[in-house]
């Protein structure tokens, strides 16, 4: 069974709410038309119901009917949801006026969803800019316990068996966070080697790159790996992870073994966490065009509870793939 459906018969195995505010876009609705054909999530979506049951048919998405469709202009929870917010922001000066207008916003409701316990995670992004999905999110949900520092990480499936786990990858930040200090990119690590866990089902090995390994090369940005590499080891004692690695000494075994004699990760990484989004970003998008690699994501991490952030540019089966990677995320942070 290749990754993806071990991915979504691991949702289908435990179901989770998952919402989708963009309720009216058609590449959502024909994915979320699959996804309750293959019974694979509970799916809240948030729209006007007539303009969505209209869509539907007019599409013949007959499974949509299993939906949750709420209208965020006229819902029983309007008001509880609108207090709820007035309370989060309150200490930012918010009033209740201001509360009832954002709730009506299909992305803030959605955080407001999932923060009164009504749903396990939310999908957006194929109408909205990262800013606009991850605001609500931020404000409403917030960071994972000890987690300041929201980061991407992207799966990468290689027709390389040799490296990784039978040639799966995970790649961390690729989406977020520019320039990370020592501790965000310490605090980027752990929560790629959980989403390596949480998503691709893979015992992590985690190897913090740079240009240098094990002091080859002297260099101020060589010493933040070094520093945030010391962090994550404290955040969690258990996560096996070694750096500062070149890529070929984390992935090639005999590159590893002249390189960093005695490391348990060099030339056995299956999650690879790059220096600044500017490494990662390329680097992913190379491996993806010069090395005909399938690459999932960006896969968003450190927020308490999962908010995932589409492309604009995404296809039907890119907006199925991630409902079911939400839902992996929401059983994960459960069990935590």
């Amino acid at each position: 069974m290749d990754l993806i459906s071990q991915i979504v018969e691991r949702a289908k195995a435990n179901k989770q709410r998952i919402v989708l505010p963009e309720g009216t876009e058609e590449r959502t609705l024909k994915a979320a038309n699959q996804i309750l054909t293959d019974d694979v999530a509970d799916l809240i979506i948030l729209g006007n119901p007539d303009e969505i049951k209209g869509l539907a048919n007019e599409w013949g998405l007959d499974n949509i009917a299993k939906a949750t469709i709420i209208d965020p202009e006229n819902h029983p929870k309007k008001e509880e949801y609108a207090q709820l917010l007035c309370e989060l922001r309150k200490k930012k000066g918010m009033t209740i006026e201001e509360a009832r207008k954002l709730v009506v916003d299909p992305l803030y409701l959605g955080c407001l969803i999932i923060k009164a316990g009504d749903a396990d995670g939310q999908l957006a992004g194929a109408r909205n800019t990262t800013g606009n999905v991850l605001r609500p999110a931020l404000q409403i949900i917030k960071t994972a316990p000890g987690i300041t520092c929201v980061s991407g990480a992207m799966l990468m499936l290689t027709q390389a068996p040799e490296y990784g786990d039978n040639g799966v990858l995970v790649m961390g930040d690729v989406a977020v966070t520019p320039m990370p200090d020592a501790n965000q990119l310490a605090q980027i690590a752990v929560c790629t080697a959980r989403t390596a866990q949480a998503v691709a089902g893979i015992d992590p090995r985690v190897a913090m790159l740079s240009f240098s390994t094990k002091g080859s090369a002297k260099h101020e940005v060589v010493d933040k790996v070094v520093e945030a590499l010391g962090i994550a080891r404290e955040m969690d004692p258990t996560l096996k992870i070694d750096g500062e690695l070149q890529a070929d000494a984390a992935l090639v075994p005999k590159v590893g073994a002249s390189k960093a004699p005695g490391s348990e990760i060099a030339g056995k990484a299956n999650v690879l966490v790059v220096p600044c989004l500017e490494v990662g970003n390329i680097g992913y998008k190379l491996v993806e065009r010069l090395g005909h690699a399938t690459a999932i994501g960006p896969i968003l991490q450190g927020i308490a509870r999962p908010v995932n952030d589409l492309s604009r540019g995404c296809s039907i089966d890119d907006v199925y793939k991630m409902i079911a990677i939400t839902a992996n995320q929401a059983i994960a942070a459960k069990a935590q």
